[in-house]
This record gives C-alpha cells, structure tokens and sequence, in this order.
C-alpha cells in the first residue's frame, strides 16, 4: 500500500460530521470517522495533540473547552481525565490509535497540531504498523521533522507553512531551484486557495509543484462550484468537511474510487 493512490484523493475534514448521519458537532470523534468510511472515503484528515502522559489523541484545539465538555489543555491533562471528556456532550476524544487500528486500509492524514504530540504520534503508528497509510503534517516543519525521526519506517510528509512560502517565492521569482529546496523533504503540499492576501493554488504554483512531483490538496472546500473549479484547474486532492457533495461531484466526474 502507498499513500497516495488513484488519480485523485478526496479527504475528509476531521472525518465527516454533519446531521445528515447524526454527527453533527462531533468532529474528530471515531463516529464521525466512521460516517466518512461509511460513505465511502479512503482518506481522512484529522489532527493529533498529546495528554501530560504521553498519549496522542484526535483533536483539533490545544484545549477540550470549544469541543467537548471538559475545560483544559490537553497538554497539560493526564489520559485519564481527557477521556472522561465528550465531544458534542455524546462522543469520546479518541486516542490516535484507535483510529489508526480501527480501519486498518484507511489512510489518515495527520497534523501534529503541539509539540506534545510529537512523541505520542510517532508511538501511535509505530504500534498500529501505519506507515504505508499515514501523512504527517504540521504547520511547524521542525515538529513534523521530529515525529519523523521517531519512526522506524518513512512515511508521506506535506509541507509546513515557512517551506511553502519559500515555494511559493520561488514560483513567482521564476526561480526553480528554490521552489524545488523547499519541498525537499516533503511530498505534498496542503494548502488553502488562499493565505490572507496571498495566492497559493493557481496555474503556476500547481505546475511547479506538479513538475517537482508533488502532490497539492486544497481546504478546506465546502462548495461544489469551488470544487468542480479546483478540479479543473489540476489539483490531486480536496479536503472537505462536506464529505457527501464531493462524493457526489465526483463520481459525476468519474474521478469516485
């Protein structure tokens, strides 16, 4: 198995929370993955922090406060009282792992949201054998790097944000050299369309990123025109928190595996 596989990768956005399944508000919870897999995607995104002990768990924030019921920094919380948190009020905060062992053919996409996760992640996919399946992100390249060099085995990487400002520079100087040095160490670039005022996905950056042989996914895409655009503009993969109309986009396109 490798990462990236098929002519395009639709993920879905802290797996697929939305009334239409009965998980709305439960974003990042195994329910809310599971509703993706149901669905039919192959991909995931979710994102990673790690208890004061050492456990990697599925969370966004640094803090349970906006999701769940409890209050704190996971950080700075043992397992024991994180797990006693739930999301929406209904759902428990996942560990990272079970995610990971609870598909065994899903490829999950993994942003190290805290250097607290750092350790605990690496341990998570080296306990679930997950290197073929998994994409290891972070906005920090330095965090990303250091997970990485607590696994055993390599695993797909997306870039962080100084590595595609340096991309992108390179891009609009004309200056491959330096487009190709800052996605030395990665093999994908996970972007929105755009960074406040800057464009990151148009003709030239995704010629240059495509001729460098990485892969672009843009977020997070919640409308179909936006999507049926992106499409046709190039791009390998969207990350969705609307799960269902880009499965429905695609498969009109033929692009549905």
């Amino acid at each position: 198995m490798t990462y990236f596989e098929g002519p395009f990768q639709a993920l879905a956005h802290r797996g697929f929370a939305h009334a239409s399944v009965g998980t709305e508000g439960l974003e990042n919870s195994l329910a809310a993955f599971g509703a993706a897999v149901d669905l039919g995607f192959r991909y995931v995104e979710t994102d990673a922090h790690g208890t004061a002990d050492g456990v990697a768990v599925a969370l966004h924030d640094e803090s349970l406060d906006r999701t769940t019921d409890g209050a704190g920094l996971v950080a700075e919380l043992p397992w024991s009282d994180v797990s006693e948190a739930r999301i929406g009020g209904v759902e428990p905060v996942p560990l990272l792992e079970d995610v990971l062992g609870g598909w065994p053919e899903l490829r999950v996409n993994i942003d190290v949201k805290h250097a607290s996760g750092v350790g605990p992640v690496a341990r998570a996919v080296e306990k679930t054998s997950s290197w073929d399946r998994v994409c290891v992100t972070s906005f920090d390249a330095a965090r990303r790097r250091a997970t990485l060099a607590k696994l055993s085995r390599p695993v797909a990487t997306s870039a962080g944000r100084n590595e595609i400002r340096g991309f992108l520079t390179g891009v609009r100087l004309r200056t491959r050299p330096l487009a190709r040095r800052s996605l030395r160490d990665v093999d994908a670039l996970q972007v929105p369309v755009r960074e406040k005022s800057v464009t990151v996905v148009d003709a030239a950056s995704l010629e240059v990123a495509h001729a460098l042989g990485k892969k672009v996914h843009v977020w997070t895409i919640n409308d179909p025109a936006e999507m049926g655009q992106l499409i046709d503009l190039g791009v390998d993969g969207l990350v969705t928190d609307r799960a269902d109309l880009l499965k429905d986009l695609l498969i009109e396109r033929g692009l549905w595996e």
